[in-house]
């Protein structure tokens, strides 16, 4: 009779497994069974993965295993379970996007991410969830079935990288990659309990590349985001927008607060009100680093209704220019939310598409000026925590999609590094997540920040089981 996996494998992370990998304590293949027996006690109500192969990935972790024998571990995550978002190509399987409207072709090579983990000897177990286009904040797609928080499986886990945020939350493995453009990575990150980080642009090459669009770790512990960014900002020369190669230390994550000076900004300037109880978490992370002898002030909101509106417009637009030549069935096949989104845009006229993608640069501007003072600047990633789990965005109107990205969207726009890590609870135990956000190419500034402040919140509540 076979043994049944040990599931608390699961919840070991990246950095742990390595070492123990390497003392030969325990191996690739249990790891790989234990996060697989997870996936299939949880999935049936979660629905955070797509493409999941059991077998290909236990083929990965007996791989693995051989090289660990020899002592010849391909990388720094040899071994190590990872998922990867539905956008990101992984050669062989279809790239949906999240809509049914996308014909499933095989892709034929990895994109950038995912080359790099399966050169670091990642054993990739699935892709990830993710709305259509990955232009929600939301598990809700055309194409997969309703991703759920699981903290509480009636709300949203946030988008539009939702498998991400989910299966980092449930113990799908420790190592998960997402994207974002406006918050994508953060926000779901956020609502899940995880740490999330946004690289600099360009730090993580993608293919292909976009104003604003970054791909990075979505993780339990900073370290472990830490760890995955020494892979995954390898260069690659497709990104022709990707920064100049940096051999940055990641693991150097060892420093205190004291003596920065950090801004505090607790109204973004437009959107949807910071309900009272975010507020409260994202004032008490504040005071555990004036605690710790940063100087923490109050920073005032940046963010416009013509920057928020006028890049709306212009999302709305380039939507329209990719769905209007689908054939009819196809559009049909468009989530209706987003179809009638995309639909919008059909009538802009050329002054307002152009003013809208000026307000990109408004943006960078102003999200610049605004953190020059500082160090660091805290936010929450999002006014409020989590929404019902089959709407669409917070708001739930496509005329008003975009009112819970206020403290996230502008630092994609200015190129800055910025992280989601949990800075704790609502009374009915959904998690509340922190932003810290640094100056543009010092990643490393970030990260230390979210470590440190790991070391001072205390304890967290046991993570969520489902199934």
């Amino acid at each position: 009779m076979t043994a049944r996996p040990d599931t608390s494998l699961a919840d070991l992370g990246a950095l742990d497994l390595v070492a123990a990998y390497r003392d030969r304590r325990i191996s690739p293949v249990e790891v790989t069974d234990a996060v697989i027996a997870r996936i299939d006690a949880s999935e049936p109500v979660l629905h955070a993965l797509y493409a999941f192969d059991p077998e290909r990935a236990r083929a990965m972790a007996q791989a693995s295993e051989a090289r660990w024998a020899k002592g010849e571990p391909a990388g720094p995550i040899d071994g190590v379970p990872v998922t990867i978002k539905d956008n990101l190509a992984t050669k062989g399987d279809p790239v949906p996007l999240g809509t049914a409207a996308r014909d499933l072709a095989p892709a034929p090579v990895d994109a950038p991410a995912s080359a790099r983990t399966r050169e670091a000897g990642g054993v990739i177990l699935a892709k990830t969830t993710m709305p259509d286009y990955g232009m929600l904040s939301s598990g809700l797609s055309s194409f997969h079935p309703l991703a759920r928080n699981p903290w509480n499986t009636d709300l949203n886990p946030g988008g539009s990288s939702a498998g991400a945020g989910t299966a980092a939350a449930a113990g799908y493995g420790p190592l998960h990659i997402g994207t974002d453009i406006g918050g994508s990575i953060r926000l779901p990150a956020g609502w899940c309990g995880v740490v999330g980080f946004k690289p600099s642009f360009g730090r993580v090459p993608v293919d292909p590349p976009y104003l604003g669009r970054v791909a990075g770790p979505m993780t339990r512990t900073v370290a472990d985001t830490a760890l995955f960014m020494s892979v995954l900002s390898r260069p690659d020369p497709r990104d022709t927008m990707s920064l100049p190669p940096a051999d940055l230390p990641w693991l150097d994550l060892e420093s205190d607060v004291d003596g920065l000076r950090i801004g505090l900004v607790l109204e973004c300037g437009v959107g949807a009100p910071v309900e009272p109880e975010v507020r409260a978490a994202i004032e008490r992370a504040a005071g555990a680093f004036a605690a710790a002898g940063a100087v923490v002030e109050e920073a005032g909101p940046f963010l416009t209704r013509e920057m928020l509106d006028g890049l709306d417009r212009f999302w709305r637009a380039r939507a329209w220019s990719d769905v209007a030549p689908l054939p009819k069935e196809k559009r049909e096949a468009i989530l209706p939310y987003i179809h009638a989104w995309a639909e919008s845009g059909r009538s802009l006229t050329g002054a307002e598409v152009y003013h809208g993608f000026s307000q990109i640069d408004a943006m960078r501007k102003a999200a610049l000026a605004a953190t020059a003072p500082y160090d660091l600047l805290l936010s929450p990633v999002a006014p409020m925590p989590t929404y019902p789990a089959d709407w669409a965005s917070p708001v739930n109107d496509w005329r008003r999609p975009f009112e819970h990205i206020g403290f996230t969207v502008a630092f994609n726009m200015s190129e800055q590094p910025a992280i989601s890590v949990n800075a704790g609870y609502t009374a009915s135990g959904l998690p509340i997540g922190l932003q810290i956000v640094g100056p543009r190419f010092d990643d490393m500034a970030v990260l230390r920040a979210a470590a440190a402040y790991e070391r001072m919140r205390g304890p967290q509540k046991a993570w969520p089981t489902v199934g």
